[in-house]
């Protein structure tokens, strides 16, 4: 599936910095909140940037390689965590409230059935993937249609209005597809990308580690980026990925949560360079291994507050902070309508 990405619209970063320059303010002072505003204002095309209906997807989805070890969680943890997301219990459900994003939770490929009347949205592939250890987590035929899923599901959401989303997830081992992702992806050394995900102590550590090492030595696919995503991904790893190069194809702005939906995004980067040109990175992982995938993409986040919790709730919380950058950008007045003076002195104080 082909996405026809555009560059944001750079020739408004002038016009946006003389904005932001004239504001009643020292020059640069906002900091990030300045950045942020001329993002925003090249990804809309214009001088004046709305923030509508902020949605962040929740993916849930099952890894076979979970039985192999990797996780000190049993699977139906996954299952049980999509029902306290739909009882509104999880930190994603409390944040989303407070800041006033709808959250949606999606099935990409639990490994179990969901009762209808719990409104999880239904695009479940299989019952979770097959290990990939010794084999492919999916067939060829399977990547390509979680990249359709996830991508149909963010048109749905462009159609209803939103235009800036987040993506969260939920599976347990799929730090270790995210580990692994990023080994192959940008070339960083297994054992740097190797973290404790839900909570390993040092032997466990050990243990994911030489699990993981195998199953890259077992490998016996070539480069190309759909293979490598194909075999070590999970379901909702690939569908975030499929509805991150749909945002970008429909100018939206994207929230980039921690490490396992930087994973994503490293692969969906991949596919196409242009999808990065969308995309807010909303805060570091204190997963080990999202300090290289940031780095591997030139990125900086908005937060680092020791969070490793996923589900989105880095995207979640950072909100507040993108619609400021937006707010300033559009409410605060500039010197001229204020009628203060701004010599060279005054602006550039601070």
């Amino acid at each position: 599936m082909n996405f026809d990405i555009k560059t944001p619209n750079k020739e408004l970063i002038e016009q946006l910095q003389h904005k932001i320059d004239f504001k009643t303010k020292p020059i640069g002072s906002l900091g990030m909140l300045e950045q942020l505003a001329v993002k925003i204002g090249c990804i809309q095309n214009t001088l004046t940037p709305e923030l509508k209906q902020p949605t962040i997807m929740v993916f849930a989805g099952d890894h076979g390689i979970a039985l192999d070890g990797v996780s000190p969680y049993p699977q139906e943890v996954t299952w049980q965590m999509v029902a306290n997301f739909m009882a509104g219990g999880a930190a994603i459900n409390v944040f989303g409230r407070q800041n006033g994003i709808d959250i949606k939770i999606v099935d990409a490929g639990v490994n179990y059935d969901f009762d209808k009347e719990w409104n999880v949205i239904d695009a479940k592939i299989a019952h979770g993937t097959k290990s990939y250890l010794n084999g492919a987590a999916m067939t060829s035929e399977q990547f390509q249609l979680a990249i359709k899923r996830g991508a149909d599901l963010v048109e749905q959401a462009h159609k209803g209005g939103t235009n800036i989303i987040g993506f969260g997830e939920m599976g347990i081992a799929n730090t270790s597809s995210a580990a692994v992702l990023l080994h192959l992806l940008a070339d960083v050394d297994l054992k740097e990308c190797v973290g404790r995900g839900t909570g390993w102590d040092d032997e466990g550590l050990k243990r994911k580690y030489e699990i993981l090492n195998s199953a890259v030595e077992n490998y016996k696919g070539d480069s190309s980026i759909e293979n490598i995503f194909a075999h070590f991904g999970g379901f909702e790893i690939v569908m975030i990925a499929g509805a991150m190069l749909k945002a970008a194809e429909l100018k939206m702005i994207i929230m980039v949560d921690g490490f396992i939906i930087t994973s994503a995004l490293l692969a969906a980067s991949k596919m196409n360079p242009e999808v990065l040109e969308y995309c807010i990175f909303t805060h570091k992982s204190n997963e080990n291994g999202h300090k290289h995938m940031l780095a591997h993409l030139n990125a900086n986040a908005i937060l680092d507050l020791g969070m490793r919790l996923g589900e989105g709730t880095g995207a979640a919380v950072a909100y507040p902070i993108i619609e400021s950058a937006v707010n300033f950008l559009n409410q605060m007045a500039s010197f001229e309508d204020a009628g203060v003076s701004n010599s060279d002195k005054v602006v550039n104080e601070g």
